[in-house]
């Protein structure tokens, strides 16, 4: 299996430099893991989207998107479990 190419929105991006080192060090880690296999068991897909999954990382959530065609994960947002679907 091919790994796949992991992009950040802008507000991704901006997410990910507002959190403290320790999470983030534990985010970066759970995401890269993601260009191996995109869909691990621990992941949950998103209700109403076809290809919209979220990945746990403590009290952090983030939710990214598959693009198996072009083997792309597009993450799109990194926040707290109360904030990432506002």
């Amino acid at each position: 299996m091919a790994s796949y190419r992991l992009e950040f929105t802008w507000p991704a991006a901006r997410d990910l430099r507002r959190l403290d080192r320790l999470v983030l060090a534990r985010v970066i880690a759970a995401i890269e893991a993601l260009g191996a296999e995109p869909r691990p068991p621990h992941v949950k897909k998103l209700v109403g989207s076809e290809h919209t999954y979220r990945i746990r990382v403590g009290n952090y959530r983030g939710v990214y998107t598959i693009e198996d065609r072009g083997l792309l994960v597009l993450v799109q947002r990194i926040r707290h479990r109360g904030d990432v679907y506002r």
